[in-house]
């Protein structure tokens, strides 16, 4: 007997352009503010490219490895319950 032919699920599409902005700023906003406040004390008579410089290296990873995907999966989840 041969096994009954399934249809597989669809894959949940990707979230568009303008929703992966948003998320993306909504993870970066915070870290930068965060990190100019942090950085603020000690690097106050630093050229503003270097205090950017030191700024992007820790939060761009942060945001990419541990925010976004983070805020992805809460879309996800908000996504999935209004459907």
């Amino acid at each position: 007997m041969s096994q009954p032919k399934t249809v597989p699920a669809a894959a949940p599409q990707p979230p568009s352009v303008h929703v992966r902005a948003v998320i993306t700023w909504i993870a970066i906003f915070p870290l930068v503010t965060l990190g100019f406040l942090a950085i603020a004390p000690f690097a106050e008579d630093w050229n503003p490219i270097l205090r950017a410089f030191l700024l992007t290296i820790v939060v761009v990873p942060v945001a990419v490895y541990l925010v976004v995907p983070q805020l992805m999966r809460v879309y996800g989840k908000i996504r999935a319950t209004r459907r």
